[in-house]
């Protein structure tokens, strides 16, 4: 459990936290026509009838948008309902032309499921911890309300107007910044993976509503605030922050937290009201009568089913016990789709350069994409072009590698040049002189000279003064330019110097 707890003048508070996930739905059409999704297009050009509620008009569901959800629910291990229903949700707003949103609120088509948080002391989480999941139900977007295109008025932009999402119910199991911020992060982690919504927070086609509450430990759950549209897991973790010490101070000063729906302002990093829910809304909740109910046959959940891919913590656990990484490296590689992706391209191509099994070369190919091809082309800046460093570029380096024919050093160097230039790395090594010398004759040759002008420093290193080894070590280096192969360096030193 975290530790996370906020001192106020009375004592201890625990945070309570709950997420509401809106993910949209990947999907060429929107939920119930056939207009576009795509984001980024003219305001007002991909929106249909449907979607502009001109009468008469018909819903009519999209299979794809159903599947993608079914496909998430099962990620989550969560409970499939075959018997899903849509009802109208009834609300008068600039942006919702047809007055009501089509929701699911009575018969969702997923029910409850989890999610692992793993383990991150450095990040305040100190054990494995599993959310539980209430629910995930379909529904309609709404438009977009534009208040600074002009002066006195309003625009209404409806692109967005009828795009599914998927409403991710968490419980209220979290109970720190830093869990909210991890389950954020591993759900959408979780969405990119099955390939069921992009994840991109910043274009809104992901984005949460933060529930926080607070309350002396042991005690009942206290009255919760609800923070609206939050699109990033950083400002995710600045809301439960503020919103947390805000209650505890309204508390502690002897007023009430009132249960209210609030925004959260980017500039200040504070929330403020947006509107009291002191009564319940009545949104008339009732089915829909112009779509019938949802009901998922046997065959179409195992097609959903047999087309997931290998989940983060199945490929973690894989990656660990048949690769041998270590658990660091494990996760750094499955947090994101592209990471693993890169990874397992630069897997494959390695060992087919070595002719090593995956196991061999794993915990090699593991350091190279985590952190030293990272570094180099941070290093370089502007001037590394990254698309020169295909796989089998940066495999190739790896083989000379691992045959001993460059060091680690001169490994960077030839990467830098791949990126800057395009060159291949066998070319480079050889007409840059980037190549190790195992020539014992030649590596012999230099460490004679250096033990015979350094008799003095041979007597006092067979004395006992055992640490002029790395004297005799940096000398032959330098002798050869750097050029010397380290092993042979050592074996070589060590039977002289016996």
């Amino acid at each position: 459990m975290s530790d996370y707890r906020i001192q106020g003048a009375t004592g201890e508070w625990e945070v309570v936290i709950g997420l509401e996930v809106h993910a949209q739905v990947t999907s060429n059409a929107k939920l119930f026509s056939g207009a576009s999704t795509a984001f980024g297009a003219e305001p007002n050009s991909q929106v249909s009838l449907v979607d502009a509620a001109m009468p008469g008009m018909l819903p009519v569901p999209n299979a794809e948008c159903i599947r993608q959800a079914v496909r998430t629910g099962m990620a989550i291990e969560a409970q499939i309902n075959k018997y899903s229903r849509f009802d109208r949700k009834n609300y008068f707003y600039a942006d919702l032309p047809q007055g009501y949103q089509i929701s699911q609120l009575y018969h969702p088509i997923v029910g409850e499921g989890q999610l692992l948080i793993e383990a991150d002391e450095k990040h305040g989480i100190p054990e494995d911890k599993v959310i539980g999941i209430e629910r995930i139900h379909v529904e309609q977007d709404a438009g977009k309300l534009m208040h600074d295109q002009h002066p006195t008025m309003s625009y209404v932009d409806l692109n967005r107007s009828g795009v599914a999402l998927m409403e991710i119910v968490s419980r209220p199991d979290m109970r720190s910044p830093a869990e909210a911020g991890a389950y954020v992060r591993k759900l959408r982690s979780i969405l990119r993976y099955v390939g069921s919504c992009d994840g991109n927070m910043e274009e809104g086609s992901m984005r949460a509503d933060v529930n926080v509450s607070v309350r002396k430990a042991g005690e009942e759950f206290g009255t919760r605030t609800e923070t609206k549209n939050v699109n990033s897991v950083r400002f995710v973790m600045q809301v439960i922050e503020y919103e947390a010490n805000r209650q505890v101070d309204v508390l502690e000063s002897g007023g009430t937290v009132d249960q209210e729906t609030r925004l959260f302002d980017v500039a200040t990093g504070t929330t403020r009201t947006m509107r009291s829910k002191e009564d319940a809304h009545d949104y008339r909740y009732f089915p829909d009568p112009d779509l019938l109910p949802l009901v998922l046959e046997d065959d179409f959940l195992e097609e959903c089913r047999a087309s997931l891919p290998e989940l983060p913590d199945a490929k973690r656990v894989r990656y660990e016990s048949e690769l041998g990484l270590t658990p660091y490296n494990a996760r750094e590689l499955t947090h994101e789709v592209e990471t693993f992706a890169r990874f397992e391209s630069l897997l494959e191509a390695t060992t087919k350069a070595t002719g090593k099994t995956d196991a061999q070369v794993a915990t090699q190919v593991a350091n190279w994409a985590l952190s030293v091809a990272p570094g180099v082309i941070k290093s370089i800046g502007d001037e590394a072009n990254v698309a020169n460093a295909t796989a089998e570029r940066q495999a190739s380096i790896l083989a000379m590698q691992d045959k001993s024919e460059i060091s680690g050093s001169q490994a960077k160097e030839i990467f830098e040049i791949v990126l800057k230039e395009g060159r291949e790395p066998d070319e480079i090594a050889d007409t840059e002189g980037l190549k190790q010398v195992s020539d014992t004759g030649a590596i012999e040759a230099a460490i004679d000279d250096i033990l015979a002008n350094n008799q003095d420093k041979v007597e006092q290193y067979k004395g006992g003064k055992d640490k002029l080894f790395g004297f005799f070590v940096g000398q032959t280096m330098k002798a050869m330019q750097g050029k010397a192969n380290p092993a042979v360096v050592n074996q070589i030193l060590k039977d002289k110097l016996a």
